[in-house]
């Protein structure tokens, strides 16, 4: 009968509120009774799920969860919340980077600005900082090293300036993060790198490198994280060598052929100002340097002039 049918359901309903009430309370035991450590993988819990910045709920739970492990407990907590003369965390200002100042001193600027940051973090955020300089060309590079039984691993923002290669980065040691734009070559700055690790009692054995990342901040290209891999230990110096500089030529014949940086969103207009590129296969939309390259020449310029007076209009 339908009104046994809503009878059923609304005894449901009690139930499924007590059986949520019941988990919330037997959560908050365990809490109590220290078993929070089973329910987060052996932590006391984890402060950024809910995300960054923390969350009001994940600051309650820390200072509970300060409350109960300190000797003077919920004591010191009211004392720390309650404080009004606490020194205010500096937080860095984003450099204002214009655009008449020289490319080096803002990446200067920018290294200075990313030091607190995680390698990796950098590396993203150095791309971003200098998406407004067109003439600088940023690659990654990743290194992995061994010492003492195990292998690290650390990634920096290489940059390219007038010929000269450097890098964006962030590392413990100073002589492993940034690196003016001085070198004439990729295998001096990478050799620099080595010698680095070479100091700090670690031995280099492999080296990736990835291809120059687009200007365009809106460009839906991937970042080529691992175009070269380099296998310290199976090249030989002069090999190692090579194929650095092969890679640094590839870099260079990317960007001539304009398959790589500058952006894309300048390539696609370029393509809508003309209907003959418009109506060219994708591959080809950014072939302007392959056609100069090819030699071939446009179909209307090996024709003559038409004869105006007998053009007609096709419909």
């Amino acid at each position: 009968m339908p009104g046994g049918k809503l009878g059923g359901s609304g005894a449901a309903t009690p139930r499924c509120c007590e059986a949520s009430e019941e988990a919330t309370q037997k959560e908050e035991e365990q809490e109590e009774d220290g078993d929070e450590d089973l329910r987060d993988g052996g932590v006391p819990f984890f402060v950024n799920r809910g995300g960054l910045p923390i969350d009001e709920p994940t600051w309650e739970r820390m200072w509970r969860h300060v409350a109960k492990i300190h000797p003077k407990g919920e004591v010191v907590a009211q004392r720390i919340r309650g404080a009004t003369d606490l020194p205010k965390i500096p937080i860095p200002s984003v450099p204002v980077l214009q655009p008449s100042t020289p490319i080096p001193e803002r990446l200067e600027a920018i290294q200075r600005y990313i030091r607190e940051l995680h390698p990796a973090q950098s590396v993203i955020l150095g791309i971003y900082l200098t998406n407004s300089m067109p003439t600088l060309e940023r690659f990654p590079i990743s290194f992995k090293t061994h010492f003492s039984g195990n292998y690290f691993r650390h990634i920096v923002l290489g940059v390219n300036f007038g010929g000269r290669y450097g890098a964006l980065g962030i590392s413990r040691r100073e002589e492993l993060m940034y690196k003016a734009p001085t070198f004439r070559t990729l295998s001096e700055l990478i050799f620099d790198y080595e010698e680095a690790y070479r100091r700090c009692w670690h031995v280099l054995k492999k080296v990736k490198l990835g291809h120059c990342v687009s200007h365009d901040p809106h460009s839906v290209e991937q970042i080529e994280w691992k175009h070269s891999i380099l296998d310290v230990d199976k090249l030989g110096r002069e090999d190692f060598r090579k194929e650095l500089e092969r890679h640094a030529r590839d870099m260079r014949l990317k960007i001539g052929k304009g398959t790589g940086p500058p952006s894309p969103t300048k390539d696609r207009k370029k393509d809508v100002s003309s209907p003959q590129r418009g109506q060219s296969s994708p591959h080809r939309r950014n072939s302007r340097g392959e056609r100069r390259l090819s030699g071939e020449k446009k179909p209307a310029e090996s024709k003559a002039m038409p004869d105006l007076n007998g053009y007609q209009i096709r419909v």
